[in-house]
């Protein structure tokens, strides 16, 4: 055949040459044709470019259609349509048919949780993503909430089998997002635990009936990878499975064996993978596929199950059966348990046929709402374009669930991240052209996405999301375009790399994360700096603690500060604690004065009228420094060398590395203040009391709430300490009762009764967790931890002040127990000296209300309450009913109606009128409502007969703007006239700056401008006028 016969009539064609041209192009692999010398479809079809040498996938076809008959050759499209955008898009269609069920991922999460339920599994809520476990920082995949368990810390659930759909998040491949078909932040993981029940041979089964009988994947596009070493669960997917050999492939323990660290529970791993192209068969080095493929799998027959283009993995099923002790030796478990996983995204990949996880229920959406944004379809955009919208979609699902679980953006911690993910949205939505503010629309399709997937707790914390997200990225766009010109032309500079010093200005002035401006710098070729940018970063990385906090160096700033003071910090690092055993310290040394972020010799040199406060370094303290979520202590420093004595009043105290930065304020106008002045530092005891004795009730109210509705049920989320009361965040599947809090508060105050001593030790954090101490959410802990114990009661591990003995906490006292978001509960307490406060207020307000109430006794308040709340509501009913019998007999004192005629030549009467200015009797009666106008309108469209129309109105309050409508018209005028009551009193209403509607028979509207009330009614009369006479 020649191809001429394909090109005859089209390749003389400009617009046809230069479309096909462009298609070839896409069609030849680079590495056939230089693509740099021009050639056209007519070089191809006169010859004038060698076939064979050149293009062989288009020669492949042509000899195919010279095997043809010629009518069988016209019966076949021709190369140019099957070379066409559209045939291409048509062609790619087909083969994403799905295979299996077609589910979507509401139903493909559903049928997991069911499938496994009802093989005895326990359904387990989602945690949160911030996890229970200070080791690490968010929850990162299925199996974190249950590790306690895996590691013997916390008894298995009875029955001890779970199953969950888990939220998790991670970002230490960030950098592939939206640049593979298969990488997140935030996924879904589906799995199956046990915990000392079934094992090996029944996880298998039930893996393989729920992927190909419930999901009805078939078994011919299924295949699994063992442990070499691994020869049970081989036998049990070749025997009992049934699967072939050949599709169940031996790996290495670098691919198929987990642990949890250098020691402890391990084990093997078998993974289910599903094959895009069974078709190719086993040997992939002969079946013509045209990625690399290993030597060592090449040409062998050996599945190469790292080829992402043909396989992805779908389920792994991890063997948890030996425990690996200090010496590398693998010991046998004595409960062997189960840990598996399931992406989501990968399933809803496969089942709903589409070519990546972005483009499925979970995620297109996102796609579609951020290519809106951008005024484009998706489907028009380019690769990179695409790209850019994958990485918008990913973090928004992100970001919407890390604010939801509490989450705040900051320049640490949990927060960085947080952070860190809406500046990369906002950057790539300036790549999609998006100029506008549009996180929290993108945000608002993520939240419905969660709400209809039954994270409820999601969208109960919309209007939170939504105003983070506005602040958030109105602070990264001040500074995002000066930043990205300083970067450009940090790249055009082009010095093979970019200095920790220029990335550390990006973060600190224009707010680029490092991980971004390595992105940038990754995409031109170039490196960055990181030991220097370390360097600057050093103080800021010391600190792990996520919220502002009133008196504190900004994050930025504190880089620099540690600069001043010394470079490496050294010359600050010399803060001695000694508030746990001192309450003053009579000689401190002042190592670093800092004024507005500068550090200074003496305040004397500070410009007079600029000194509203000075940051304070000392060598030794008693003053507990944030943290914890205990507040810091307040108190004194005052100079003891010299005269005058001068005080210095601290309001806060931060840590910054090893260093205590005491924020304080002059007691009086001198300034003589200079680094190496030594002070009396002194707390304010009282107030530290009062903390004392609220961070020992913490400790207590959490171990009573654990023992009241157990263990497993009550993980702290959060906390907060201070001198007037303590906040406790937990997390639980429901509200306590009101006996659970009464139980609570008993047991509290039984331990407070009972006088226990408290016993501070220091341990080794492996030592401390085995001991049972818990640990405090949001900390770092060291090697050596301080542990807060009061024995047979309470266990934590603590760096915050405690009283000696409970009962030294005196009395406590539950304030309140409210939901703060989906799962967590709070508590707020007080303990003490503040109850004792509180409960004096309380009593003196009960006596008040006695003597106002007259009643002798407390018991009597409540009955009287009510009694004078009943006579309330019947003065009111009455008081309506009198108002509303009045503003009647105002209506009627406006009769008789104006009377028109109907284009028919049949009467109406009309009446238009404002009874608030009717006389005196109408201005004296105050108030107007809805209720009030419709009963007036009701009464004087009675009188009217079969053809009225009554509208009423007036402002809501005389001093008021608000104005109100109704209107009223008999059935025979709404079916004989255009007359709508409801569009006619919409239209009004718009004149007063509001709106309305109704049925044609009656309406009511309101306003919020009662100045143009009369121009609105006279304007209403004239087009009933109108309407009637159809004019």
């Amino acid at each position: 055949m020649d191809l001429k016969e394909h090109t005859f009539g089209f390749a003389n064609s400009p617009q046809g040459m230069q479309w096909a041209t462009t298609s070839l192009r896409q069609l030849v692999p680079r590495n056939l044709v230089s693509w740099s010398t021009p050639w056209s479809l007519r070089d191809y079809a006169t010859g004038t470019l060698p076939r064979w040498k050149w293009c062989p996938r288009i020669n492949r076809y042509a000899k195919r259609e010279r095997a043809l008959s010629r009518p069988q050759r016209s019966a076949r499209p021709a190369l140019i349509a099957t070379l066409s955008p559209e045939a291409t898009a048509r062609k790619k269609a087909a083969e994403r048919v799905a295979v299996g069920k077609r589910l979507s991922s509401n139903e493909i999460r559903a049928a997991f949780l069911e499938f496994y339920q009802q093989r005895g599994h326990r359904v387990v809520p989602s945690a949160s993503l911030v996890p229970d476990d200070p080791t690490i920082l968010l929850t990162i995949a299925g199996m974190v909430p249950f590790k306690p368990i895996f590691l013997g810390q916390r008894q298995p659930p009875d029955p001890p089998r779970a199953v969950s759909a888990q939220r998790c998040l991670r970002t230490n491949d960030i950098e592939n997002v939206g640049r593979t078909k298969r990488h997140h932040t935030f996924f879904e993981m589906l799995g199956n635990f046990s915990f000392g029940d079934y094992f090996k041979e029944q996880s298998i089964r039930w893996a393989w009936e729920l992927i190909t009988e419930v999901y009805g994947i078939p078994r011919e596009r299924l295949c699994v990878s063992v442990l070499h070493a691994d020869q049970e669960a081989y036998e049990i997917w070749r025997d009992v499975v049934g699967l072939p050999e050949h599709r169940i492939v031996r790996m290495s323990e670098t691919d198929n064996f987990w642990s949890s660290g250098p020691t402890g529970p391990c084990g093997p791993c078998s993974e289910v993978y599903y094959d895009f192209k069974p078709e190719l068969g086993t040997n992939v080095a002969s079946g013509g596929h045209e990625t690399s493929v290993p030597p060592a799998t090449a040409g062998t027959g050996i599945l190469d199950l790292n080829d992402d283009e043909r396989f992805i993995e779908l389920y792994n099923l991890v063997f948890m059966e030996f425990n690996r002790d200090t010496e590398g030796r693998l010991m046998p478990l004595q409960a062997r348990n189960i840990d598996t996983g399931m992406g989501l995204e990968r399933i809803a990949q496969v089942l709903q046929g589409v070519p990546n996880n972005y483009e499925t229920d979970l995620m297109r959406p996102l796609l579609d709402k951020t290519a809106e944004l951008a005024g484009r379809a998706y489907a028009s955009l380019s690769e990179r374009e695409r790209v850019s919208a994958k990485i918008v979609a990913d973090h928004a699902r992100a970001v919407v669930h890390l604010l939801a679980d509490g989450v705040q953006p900051s320049n640490l911690g949990r927060g960085y991240v947080l952070r860190r993910l809406i500046r990369r949205m906002v950057r790539h939505g300036r790549q999609l052209g998006i100029e506008q503010a549009f996180t929290e629309v993108v945000a608002g399709t993520a939240v419905a996405l969660a709400a209809d997937a039954g994270y409820l707790h999601v969208a109960e914390h919309r209007a939170r999301i939504t105003r983070e997200l506005q602040m958030e990225e109105v602070r990264f766009r001040q500074t995002l375009e000066r930043g990205e010109a300083l970067l450009a032309e940090l790249l055009r500079e082009n010095r093979g790399h970019i200095s920790g010093e220029d990335a550390f200005e990006l973060y600190d002035t224009y707010g680029f994360p490092v991980e971004m401006t390595q992105e940038i710098a990754a995409e031109q070729g170039l490196q960055i700096d990181m030991d220097a940018f370390q360097r600057c970063m050093e103080a800021q990385r010391a600190r792990a603690r996520e919220r502002g906090r009133p008196g504190s160096i900004d994050l930025p700033a504190e880089s620099e500060l540690v600069a001043q003071l010394g470079g490496n910090g050294t010359a600050i690092d010399r803060t001695e604690f000694v508030g746990y055993e001192q309450e003053q310290v009579a000689t401190a040394r002042i190592v670093a004065l800092i004024v507005d972020g500068k550090a200074v010799q003496s305040l004397a040199s500070v410009p007079e009228g600029s000194l509203n406060k000075v940051q304070v370094i000392l060598d030794r303290t008693p003053f507990y420094a944030e943290g914890g979520g205990q507040v810091a202590d307040t108190g004194e420093l005052q100079l003891v060398q010299r005269e005058p004595r001068i005080a210095l009043r601290v309001a806060d105290v931060q840590q910054l590395g090893n260093a205590w930065i005491h924020t304080a304020s002059l007691d009086g106008t001198s300034a003589d203040l200079h680094v190496g002045d030594v002070v009396t530092a002194r707390i304010d005891a009282a107030r530290r009391r009062r903390i004392r004795a609220h961070h020992t009730g913490t400790h207590l109210l959490q171990a009573a709430l654990r023992q009241v509705l157990g263990a497993d049920q009550v993980a702290q989320a959060g906390s907060l300490v201070d001198s007037e009361r303590l906040r406790f965040d937990f997390t639980a599947p429901r509200a306590l009762t009101d006996r659970e809090l009464e139980l609570v508060s008993e047991l509290v105050n039984q331990w407070i009764d009972e006088a226990h001593p408290l016993i501070v030790e220091h341990l080794p954090y492996p030592e401390a967790v085995q001991r049972g101490a818990i640990a405090m959410f949001g900390e770092k802990y060291g090697d050596v931890v301080r542990v807060v114990n009061v024995p047979g009661v309470s266990m934590e591990l603590c760096g915050g002040t405690h009283v000696r003995n409970t009962a030294e906490v005196g009395l406590f006292h539950v304030l309140s127990e409210s939901s703060i978001s989906s799962g967590v509960r709070r508590i707020e307490a007080i303990c003490g000296q503040a109850a004792r406060d509180f409960l004096n207020q309380r009593d003196l307000l009960v006596r008040t209300l006695q003597q106002t109430l007259r009643v002798t006794q407390s018991a009597e308040l409540v009955a009287r309450a009510e009694a004078l709340l009943n006579e309330n509501k019947l003065l009111e009913r009455q008081a309506a009913s009198a108002r509303t019998e009045l503003a009647k007999a105002l209506a009627m004192r406006c009769l008789p109606t104006q009377q028109l005629r109907q284009e028919t030549g049949k009467p109406v009467a009309l009446l238009i009128k404002r009874l608030d200015q009717v006389d005196a009797v109408g201005t004296a009666l105050g108030s107007w409502d809805n209720d009030i106008l419709g009963a007036a309108a009701d009464a004087i469209l009675s009188q009217l007969g079969d053809r009225g129309i009554v509208v009423l109105a007036a402002a809501a309050a005389p001093s008021a703007q608000q104005v109100i409508m109704v209107g009223r018209c008999t059935p025979l005028v709404a079916s004989e006239t255009p007359v709508h009551m409801g569009r006619l009193l919409q239209a009004a209403a718009k004149r007063c700056r509001g709106g309305g509607g109704g049925k044609p028979t009656q309406a009511q509207a309101g306003g919020r401008d009662a100045t143009s009330l009369d121009a609105a009614l006279a304007a209403l009369q004239e087009e009933v006028s109108r309407l009637l006479q159809g004019s």
